[in-house]
């Protein structure tokens, strides 16, 4: 580290004199980030390496390129990254949509940087929280509500329809049910949604491409309100899709349908995904390995860690009071995940597609296995792919 004049420690609770500082932000440009002694800059490093991220997309943005798709001028974000299929970034996006002051908010909505800090304090423990009869009724609610929006986004999907426009639905939504939307600035995430796309596997953010006749779109749907997270996503086909496509959402349904019926107290959270893996490849799938499920209450992401791949180490038995989210995300191809920046979804290798369902679990009493917000406004449980068939 640099030696530099006399600062105070940018350390939480250390005010001593500060003559080192940050090499990495010397060379990003970025100011201050003084330190009193390599353990202060080590002790903060998990706070602090957000700087970096979000110096780096910041100075992509800057270096953008650009291109003409039917008189439309568009900038890419990521210049120079090596995307694996056709789809592209559509920029600039529309500014971030604001949230009334009345609208309770999680600890990460004003944070620069978008961290939570009730996360961090935890981070790394495998400890999972037991919920209250309280906690519980909390969570039902929020997962109506978040069940409610989902729907409502459902609705819009059809050729001609951009995910910027789905994304300000989801926000008015969201502020009518009084609920924070919580993907909107989670670690400066600029959405109130995530909307995947074809090769997309999560995290996708909207933007101002519209949707285009046999395309797959993945909406993942977060609110929060009276201190509890709610976390839902559903994949959609966009007019007719191909079979390939059926296939692939058809058995991701299935994986988590069948991860489901296996959950009960008692049971290891690893052994979901020897499950969800034996049935994708058995219909000639792979699963990805770089996002997981989690547990979820009033954090939005905490233990348990529910990987959907087979032999994973995931530690923690269900007990009945646990709650977390099953999203398996099923690939055409392999599953190499690329993720070169903070703010870049996450992309499948070779551009196949990529299938996502997800719902949150109650684990309840030996008896009673388990408790599912699956249900749509109709009262039914099953996707509203398998409704259009029916319909039809």
């Amino acid at each position: 580290m640099a030696a530099v004049e006399t600062r105070v420690c940018e350390t939480d609770g250390c005010s001593s004199e500060a003559k080192l500082q940050c090499p990495t932000c010397i060379k990003l440009g970025i100011q201050g980030s003084y330190f009193c002694s390599q353990e202060c800059f080590k002790g903060s490093w998990a706070t602090h390496k957000l700087l970096h991220k979000k110096a780096k997309d910041e100075k992509a943005k800057r270096e953008v390129s650009s291109w003409t798709v039917e008189g439309d001028i568009n900038t890419d974000p990521w210049a120079g990254y090596r995307y694996t299929g056709k789809l592209r970034p559509h920029y600039p996006l529309m500014p971030t949509r604001p949230v009334p002051s009345y609208i309770q908010r999680p600890d990460y909505a004003d944070h620069p940087l978008g961290m939570s800090e009730s996360e961090q304090a935890l981070k790394g423990t495998s400890q999972i929280k037991l919920l209250s009869s309280e906690d519980i009724e909390g969570m039902r609610l929020v997962c109506r509500l978040a069940r409610e929006v989902l729907d409502i986004a459902a609705g819009m999907i059809k050729p001609g329809v951009t995910t910027e426009e789905i994304d300000h639905a989801v926000h008015l939504a969201c502020i009518a049910r009084n609920c924070y939307p919580s993907p909107l600035n989670y670690y400066n995430f600029p959405k109130s949604c995530c909307t995947s796309v074809n090769e997309v596997i999560c995290h996708g953010i909207p933007d101002r491409r519209p949707l285009q006749e046999g395309d797959i779109v993945n909406v993942d749907i977060t609110l929060y309100r009276n201190g509890y997270h709610g976390d839902l996503n559903e994949t959609f086909f966009v007019g007719d899709v191909d079979e390939g496509a059926r296939k692939l959402v058809q058995t991701t349904y299935e994986c988590l349908m069948q991860a489901i019926d296996a959950v009960k107290p008692g049971v290891r959270y690893r052994e979901l995904g020897n499950i969800i893996q034996k049935h994708a490849q058995a219909n000639g799938f792979s699963v990805v390995r770089s996002y997981c499920g989690h547990g979820i209450h009033k954090l939005f992401h905490t233990a348990p860690n529910v990987p959907h791949y087979a032999k994973n180490k995931a530690v923690g038995v269900m007990k009945a009071g646990h709650v977390f989210t099953i999203e398996p995300m099923i690939c055409e191809g392999g599953t190499v995940n690329l993720e070169p920046l903070s703010r870049v979804p996450g992309l499948g290798a070779g551009g196949g597609l990529r299938g996502r369902e997800e719902v949150e679990l109650l684990t309840l009493r030996q008896t009673q296995v388990c408790d599912l917000i699956l249900h749509n406004l109709g009262g039914r449980c099953c996707p509203h792919y398998i409704e259009e068939q029916t319909d039809s």
